[in-house]
C-alpha cells in the first residue's frame, strides 16, 4: 500500500500489523536545489570544430566536458537545475529545460568554440542518446518550515513573492508521512543499488547527499530523463529567481518490526522545525500535521468570482505560469502552492493552507514549496509498477554510510 493509505488506516484506528503489509510506496515531490542533468550529444559534423567554450540550452548556461569530444562534432554537458537563463534569468531556468527536454519541445542548441566561432541548431530529447538526471542532495528527512522575524521583507528561494518581514508569513517544505526517508530514518532498506521513480522514471540511488548526515539525511540517485514524466518535474519561480522541481519515490519492504514501526508514523509524530530564514537559525518545532492535516491538498479556481482584470496578477505571478484566464488551471503544471490564494484580488483561488503556531503567534501559511497531492500520486504510481511487474524490487548492494 502507499504510506497515505497505511497512515489514513492507523489515523482511523484500525489495528494493523507488520504481517499485513509486504511493501510501502513513499514518495516526495518539491523544490529540491540539488538536482543536475548530464547530457551528451551531436551538435555538428566531425571535424567542424576543435573543441566547445561554452554551452547554452534555451539560453541556460551548461558546463561542457569533462570529455573534450575533440573533433567529434559531439558535447557532454552537465546542467544545474538552479541555472538561470541569460536573456530572462527571472523567468525560466534549469528546472524549465529539463521538462521541456523531457516534453519533447525543440530546444534551441549555442555553442561557442574554442575558435571563436558561434553554431546554432535545434534538438529535442529524441536526438540527445545519453540524457541522465541526477539528484546530488533530495529527499532530505528534514525539512523546514521559514518564516521572516525582520523588518524587512527578503528576496529569497524560499518565497514566490518578496518574504514579508514581522512574522507575517510562514512558508515550509516536505511532505511528512509521504517523505521516504521519515519510513526509514535509520537507512535500513534504503541503500546504494535501491532502484526508486525520479519523475515518474526508473532510477537507482547512489550514495548519501551532500550536506547529509545522521541527523538530517538526504539522498543522492540517478535515472534516465527519456522515461520521466513532465508533470512530476518543472521550474519554480522565486522570489529570488527560478529553481527546480523534482520528485523521487521509493519502496519500503516491511522486513522488520524497526521499520514497521517508521512505516506507521503519521504527520503528528513527524516534527517539523520553523526556522529564521535569513540564516536557518530554529525558533521552534511542530508537527507535519500542523501543515497536512485538516487543510486542502489541492488549489481551485471558481471563475464566478473572477473579477476579469485587464491585467491578471496570476497569469504573470503563478511560479507554475499554469493559470491563464480563458483556461484556468492547468493541473499538469499546478504545484498547488497556494500563492494565487492570496495574491489574486478577487479571491477567485480557494485552498486552505493553514497556520502555523510558534512564539505565541499564529502565523498563516502562505506558500507550500512541496506538492503533497503529487506526492500521492507518485507514490501510487510505483504501487501499481510494482503489481503490474514493470518495477522489481531490491534489496541494496551496499549500505549508505555517513
Amino acid at each position: 500500500m502507499t504510506a497515505d493509505e497505511l497512515c489514513n488506516i492507523v489515523r482511523e484506528g484500525q489495528t494493523i500489523n507488520m504481517d499485513d503489509i509486504d511493501v510501502v510506496t513513499t514518495a516526495t515531490k518539491g523544490i529540491m536545489s540539488g538536482t543536475i542533468a548530464i547530457l551528451s550529444f551531436k551538435v555538428a559534423e566531425v571535424a567542424i570544430f576543435k573543441k566547445a567554450k561554452e554551452l547554452y540550452l534555451n539560453d541556460v548556461p551548461c558546463y561542457v566536458g569533462p570529455c573534450p569530444n575533440e573533433w567529434l562534432g559531439v558535447i557532454d554537458t552537465i546542467i544545474y537545475g538552479t541555472a538561470h537563463s541569460v536573456s530572462a534569468p527571472e523567468k525560466y531556468g534549469g528546472g524549465h529545460l529539463f521538462r521541456d527536454l523531457v516534453e519533447q519541445k525543440n530546444i534551441q542548441v549555442r555553442v561557442e568554440t574554442i575558435e571563436g566561432e558561434t553554431l546554432e541548431s535545434i534538438t529535442n530529447l529524441k536526438e540527445i542518446p545519453f540524457a541522465k538526471m541526477m539528484a546530488t542532495r533530495n529527499a532530505f528527512k528534514n525539512y523546514l518550515a521559514y518564516v521572516n522575524p525582520h523588518s524587512e521583507s527578503l528576496k529569497t528561494i524560499f518565497s514566490a513573492q518578496p518574504f514579508q518581514g514581522n512574522f507575517a508569513e510562514a512558508i515550509f517544505c516536505g511532505c511528512g508521512e509521504l517523505n521516504p526517508l521519515t519510513k526509514d530514518p535509520n537507512l535500513g532498506i534504503i541503500g546504494i543499488g535501491t532502484p526508486i521513480l525520479m519523475n515518474g522514471g526508473i532510477g537507482y540511488i547512489i550514495g548519501p547527499g551532500t550536506r547529509s548526515s545522521k541527523e538530517k539525511p538526504n539522498l543522492m540517485a540517478i535515472a534516465e530523463m527519456h522515461d520521466m514524466n513532465p508533470e512530476y518535474m518543472g521550474g519554480f519561480i522565486t522570489s529570488d529567481g527560478p529553481e527546480v522541481i523534482n520528485s523521487l519515490a521509493i519502496a519500503i519492504p516491511i522486513l522488520n518490526e524497526e521499520i514497521f514501526e517508521h512505516a506507521t508514523k503519521t504527520d503528528d509524530q513527524i516534527e517539523l522545525t520553523v526556522a529564521d530564514v535569513k540564516g536557518r537559525l530554529p525558533l521552534g518545532t511542530i508537527h507535519y500535521a500542523d501543515v497536512w492535516q485538516d487543510i486542502d491538498l489541492q488549489i481551485s479556481y471558481d471563475r464566478e468570482k473572477c473579477i476579469s482584470c485587464s491585467d491578471c496578477i496570476m497569469e504573470t505571478n503563478c511560479p507554475l505560469n499554469a493559470f491563464s484566464q480563458e483556461t484556468g488551471i492547468d493541473s499538469t503544471y499546478c504545484f498547488n502552492c497556494g500563492n494565487c490564494i492570496n495574491l489574486c484580488p478577487g479571491k477567485a483561488f480557494e485552498g486552505r493552507l493553514g497556520t502555523i503556531k510558534i512564539l505565541d503567534r499564529d502565523i498563516p501559511i502562505m506558500l507550500r514549496q512541496s506538492d503533497r497531492f503529487g506526492a500521492i500520486k507518485l507514490a501510487k504510481e510505483l504501487k501499481e509498477k510494482i503489481l503490474s511487474g514493470d518495477f522489481k524490487l531490491s534489496l541494496p548492494v551496499s549500505k549508505i554510510r555517513y
